[in-house]
């Protein structure tokens, strides 16, 4: 007589349908609800993650706490974000943060983290960054416009990744326990949407090119985040 194999369990499934690590998908169901609870977050437009892996997650930046509040709000993929280096240097921390899929970044510049990124992204992984580049607390996203930086934009010239752009909103644009969250989802950005044809008219230029094209795209992508912001009704914060 054959026996039946044993129907996974409502938790096995979850693991199984959550893109990342095994140990990522217990933590986060187990804690994703309890997070989400305790900073009242209120996650709008969920349909609208990505059932693919791979895509840049911008997001704009209110405190150190937003890496948690997202990655609790997203149920499909584990989002890998850049942390800033000084936390590594804890012998647990830096364990349990990296086992969540974070990797080291140095502010003031970083080659080493630049790459990181890319070929997590090529390798089919969800990335998350700021394009902030810090945290703007007491700010709305369209204040912080002049502090966007280039690197969103070089990894989507470097990867051909979709974007998936997140609003962060709040009450006075403070993160506090309790004090509810409105995390706004927004549409995904195909890489051929942000990508432009253009051509350097010489060699000498092809630098100063490449780089402004990584700030148009950094400021296109952002000013979704900003739109986002914007259109979201006030009376729901």
């Amino acid at each position: 007589m054959n026996k039946k194999s044993p129907k996974p369990n409502q938790a096995q499934s979850q693991d199984k349908n959550m893109n990342g690590s095994r140990f990522y998908a217990r933590m986060h169901r187990a804690l994703a609800r309890f997070i989400l609870w305790l900073f009242r977050v209120r996650v709008h437009f969920a349909e609208r993650e990505p059932d693919t892996e791979h895509y840049l997650l911008c997001s704009n930046h209110l405190s150190a706490l937003d890496p948690v509040l997202i990655s609790a709000a997203l149920k499909k993929q584990q989002p890998h974000f850049m942390a800033k280096k000084e936390l590594f240097r804890i012998p647990l921390l830096a364990g349990l943060i990296r086992s969540f899929g974070a990797f080291p970044v140095d502010r003031a510049g970083d080659v080493g983290a630049i790459k990181t990124s890319v070929g997590l992204l090529q390798q089919g992984k969800c990335v998350g960054m700021f394009p902030q580049g810090t945290r703007c607390s007491g700010q709305t996203p369209r204040e912080t416009m002049g502090k966007v930086k280039n690197g969103a934009g070089l990894l989507v010239n470097k990867t051909h990744a979709t974007v998936l752009p997140i609003c962060l909103k709040t009450k006075k644009n403070r993160l506090r326990m309790f004090g509810g969250v409105d995390l706004i989802i927004g549409n995904p950005i195909p890489y051929e949407t942000l990508s432009a044809s253009m051509v350097p008219q010489d060699a000498q230029e092809e630098h100063h090119s490449h780089m402004a094209e990584y700030t148009r795209i950094s400021h296109l992508v952002f000013e979704e985040i900003c739109s986002l912001y914007e259109e979201h009704d006030n009376e729901a914060c």
